[in-house]
């Protein structure tokens, strides 16, 4: 069995706590000077149908029932059993759900925005694992691929070049991410010596950055730069690098310590990173969305939030975890729990629309933003006014 690496230095930072101001789902369409349009970048946590488009396959799960049963009752490319938590962003500002890039063609079809996640998406080129030894990976998408897809979409919506698209860039919220984890999952399963996906970080937080400033440079105001999940607590991974050692789990929640320390590690590297990016865009706005402080509230409390198992996939099979190496949910001999919302996980990798629901409510109502989410709701008062969100 895995044992925890050795050399893996504790990393502790500090958590902004403030009340955020609370919202309201499914309100009027935003007021002058709120968003007009939400876009996002990054991966399956995030992909709400781009998938579908770019790995054309009738045999893929995720387009097919189970996935999509609890919300939406069908199959919308989305990796898990309903929302994701950029659905809820985009509920809590009043905005349609973000519509998948590759499903529009028209200037009027991104109207609300757009959504250029994918998943499997990397942060980090191709290339850079060839040079690797990754030899199998294949042109997979990432963060140089969307962008370009961005600026495809901005000649349409501006005609007449970028400096005619200064009032949709005011008005318009960012979100770049959560982005990364792709790039160390493959040199992990592959059991890359971890002390090498180590030093991965810092490149994969350097393309993060390069992207936000390229963003900025077209005319973004408000970013919101989530952080990485606590992998630790991903059933996938707690099958594949379960141990004998009651050390390599962290007492409070079962989770693989050392997988949740790397996760910290990524998060500081963003966290430094962006406060270097506010020094030098003073005039801009930059919220970290603290992902895994979000979702350690809900793995450390699950009940509070009507999760009993929290470290378990709904979708898949087996024991302990919900999950085994050669059964995948919607493939094969799958089994299905009969009530997604107590479960954290969905198929092993991805979490659950309850879990997503959980870490949403950290980020919108909770401490888990810094600057908190009234920094974006200042600019939204009609919505800021209303009290709690319907959905909670």
């Amino acid at each position: 069995m895995a044992s925890s690496p050795s050399g893996v230095v504790q990393l502790l930072f500090p958590m902004v706590v403030a009340a955020a101001a609370a919202l309201l789902a499914g309100a009027a369409p935003p007021a002058p000077g709120c968003y007009t349009r939400l876009f996002s970048f990054g991966d399956s946590l995030a992909d709400t149908g781009n998938h579908r488009f770019v790995y054309a396959n009738d045999s893929d799960p995720v387009l097919r029932l189970p996935y999509g049963e609890t919300f939406f009752h069908r199959a919308t490319g989305r990796f898990t059993n309903g929302r994701v938590v950029l659905d809820f962003i985009a509920e809590a500002l009043g905005l349609p759900f973000v519509r998948p890039y590759l499903s529009g063609r028209r200037a009027e079809d991104f109207a609300s925005g757009a959504n250029f996640a994918v998943g499997g998406a990397t942060a980090l080129a191709p290339d850079f694992f060839r040079d690797r030894g990754f030899d199998g990976m294949g042109d997979v998408v990432h963060l140089d691929m969307e962008m370009r897809w961005f600026r495809d979409m901005l000649g349409l919506l501006c005609p007449g070049g970028v400096d005619g698209c200064s009032d949709m860039m005011d008005q318009s919220l960012f979100v770049v991410g959560e982005i990364g984890g792709n790039d160390y999952n493959l040199p992990l399963l592959a059991r890359m010596p971890f002390d090498n996906v180590i030093t991965y970080a810092p490149i994969v937080i350097a393309k993060i950055s390069s992207t936000i400033t390229e963003l900025i440079g077209l005319g973004a105001k408000i970013l919101v730069v989530p952080g990485n999940l606590p992998i630790g607590c991903v059933p996938d991974y707690l099958l594949v690098f379960q141990s004998d050692s009651k050390e390599d789990y962290e007492p409070e929640t079962g989770c693989i310590g050392w997988l949740n320390e790397f996760a910290r590690y990524h998060n500081k590297l963003l966290i430094e990173e962006l406060e270097k990016l506010r020094k030098l865009h003073p005039g801009v706005t930059i919220i970290y969305a603290d992902n895994y402080g979000a979702a350690m509230e809900v793995f450390i409390s699950p009940e509070q939030y009507g999760i009993e198992y929290p470290l378990v996939a709904c979708c898949g099979g087996g024991d302990p975890y919900g999950v085994t190496p050669n059964v995948t949910c919607g493939r094969g001999e799958y089994k299905l729990c009969s009530n997604p919302g107590k479960y954290g996980s969905w198929d092993g990798m991805h979490p659950s629309e309850a879990m997503y629901k959980g870490i949403a409510i950290g980020l919108l109502r909770g401490s888990y933003m810094q600057p908190t989410f009234a920094t974006i709701a200042n600019s939204c008062p009609h919505l800021s006014e209303l009290g709690f969100f319907s959905w909670i």
